[in-house]
């Protein structure tokens, strides 16, 4: 695969700024919001989990203050197929008319400041996020989790469930699946797993994707061969870091597996291919720049981009805190 071009903005998917063709504040006070997690939902819609999310009152740079209608979490579906004229919005998960619901609860039981989604996915009539129990914030592309785990949803995403039997517990090589990016290829479901943060490597674990929700059933790569949750302990990098906020697909038309993610000391989001999910994977190019966007981060890529040669995803910037649909053509 050549080099690949800059992405471009194609428009606004979620909060307030230029181009806002999906109104999210006045149709689901969702004033500012971030990430926008995107995939194919049991329904057949693409569904997009988006952060930390806040409606009347919103501080207009960044995220907060808390008493800014403030959810953790929401979520969004579309059925938009064009997307070279953006992304639209047809309906939210809503708590009452007009007002996006938090989807994810909180957990009591351990001190806790937010419940984010990393990734996604479908199987059959389930969806599954992965996310994680934010436990303190850092600084420098740093925080600390208690947990990351599986929530599930059987009714096309109106409630879910957390699984305390579905976690990966923030020690040992476990710690390494904090952050999650999970991708379906030839009766697989690959995920790809990251330490709490943006610094650290990406590890990969597959599953049959009829058990995505029976932790049990993953096999982590150690280097070598797939092994059970025993060898958790031996999985081994496949990309060094530091790898922020991953999304990766495998690309029909390429044929190559492409990641996407933030890259905290280049301040950029880079692209890296790869003949298999295992890699080897390319060095990181840069495709859309800090100097260009300030405070990017995320780029979660949309469901249709396996089997496109423009990759389309969401990318979200900390000022004025929103979500934008990019395109990157590759060559």
């Amino acid at each position: 695969m050549g080099r690949p071009a800059q992405a471009r903005v194609v428009g606004l998917i979620a909060g307030q700024g230029t181009g806002d063709i999906n109104q999210t504040a006045t149709r689901f006070a969702v004033h500012a919001t971030d990430l926008g997690v995107m995939w194919r939902d049991s329904r057949g819609r693409v569904a997009m989990a988006f952060g930390d999310t806040y409606g009347v009152g919103w501080g207009g740079q960044g995220a907060g203050p808390e008493t800014a209608d403030w959810r953790f979490n929401t979520l969004a579906h579309s059925v938009d197929p064009t997307l070279s004229d953006g992304l639209r919005i047809d309906s939210m998960i809503t708590d009452r008319p007009g007002h996006a619901a938090q989807i994810l609860a909180g957990d009591p039981s351990v001190p806790e400041v937010t419940v984010i989604p990393t990734a996604a996915i479908s199987s059959r009539d389930r969806d599954y996020i992965h996310y994680m129990s934010v436990r303190e914030w850092g600084t420098g592309g740093q925080w600390t989790t208690n947990y990351a785990g599986l929530a599930v949803s059987t009714d096309g995403g109106k409630t879910w469930t957390k699984p305390s039997t579905a976690r990966w517990p923030n020690q040992g090589v476990g710690s390494g699946f904090q952050l999650g990016a999970m991708a379906r290829h030839d009766g697989h479901v690959y995920l790809f797993g990251t330490p709490n943060g943006r610094l650290g490597d990406a590890r990969v674990a597959r599953v049959t994707e009829t058990a995505v929700g029976r932790l049990t059933a993953y096999r982590y790569w150690t280097g070598t061969t797939w092994e059970d949750e025993a060898a958790i302990d031996n999985a081994a990098p496949v990309m060094n870091g530091p790898v922020g906020e991953l999304s990766v697909q495998y690309n029909t038309v390429t044929r190559q597996w492409v990641a996407l993610y933030l890259d905290e000391h280049r301040a950029a989001i880079v692209l890296r291919t790869a003949p298999r999910p295992t890699g080897p994977w390319t060095t990181g190019q840069v495709v859309a720049d800090g100097t260009q966007h300030p405070g990017l981060y995320g780029a979660f890529l949309h469901p249709d981009s396996a089997n496109s040669s423009v990759l389309h995803f969401a990318m979200s910037r900390w000022d004025p805190y929103h979500v934008r649909l990019m395109a990157l053509p590759l060559t």
